[in-house]
């Protein structure tokens, strides 16, 4: 019972090689900064090309320059990875988005539900146009990024918006499929 509570995935996939300097200096960045590797980079590093094009993705769309804070972009993931029932995001990305907002019932909010938050109108505008995104793709249409432009959203930041969506929404999946498990130590994160 107690080596199933630390695995990550329900696959059992073994090391195709070694992951290589640089993602291994990625590895130690990670303890150093957080005090523990995140469970889904340890999932993809079965495959050293797939961890390196996730890791690549990921920084570009979270870390990168964009208009869109760091908070925002947490939410967005939050709110897409509540809509997909995303067990692990829900996790590791609530627990972001309580250490920066420094607010615990903003993150929890945020994760069962982020109408309930006392958003401004940005944000919720923001959040709406993510969850549409992942729920009804199809009928995303003029009017829904001329409500963002409304709100003072430029066209980049609209591109942002859905990349990062996007991006949850593949995640959501693959984290599905796979019964992801978050690591422990997001739980007690800025609680």
């Amino acid at each position: 019972m107690a080596a199933d509570c630390n695995r990550i995935t329900a696959l059992d996939l073994q090391p195709e090689g070694p992951l290589g300097e640089r993602l291994e200096a990625y590895f130690a960045k990670c303890e150093e900064k957080l005090g523990f590797v995140p469970n889904v980079l340890k999932a993809y590093a079965f495959n050293s090309a797939k961890l390196q094009a996730f890791v690549d993705m990921y920084n570009d769309l979270m870390l990168g320059p964009s208009n869109l804070s760091k908070l925002e972009r947490e939410m967005i993931a939050v709110a897409v990875s509540s809509v997909n029932h995303c067990y692990y995001c829900l996790t590791a990305h609530g627990a972001a988005v309580r250490q920066l907002s420094d607010d615990p019932e903003l993150g929890e909010m945020m994760a069962m539900n982020y109408r309930a938050a006392d958003l401004d109108p940005r944000r919720k505008a923001m959040l709406d146009f993510a969850v549409k995104l992942t729920e009804r793709p199809h009928e995303i249409e003029e009017a829904d990024r001329q409500a963002l432009r409304g709100h003072g959203l430029t066209d980049r930041d609209i591109w942002d918006v859905a990349a990062v969506a996007s991006f949850f929404n593949m995640s959501n999946r693959m984290a599905s499929a796979v019964d992801m498990r978050p690591n422990r130590e997001y739980r007690s994160l800025a609680r």
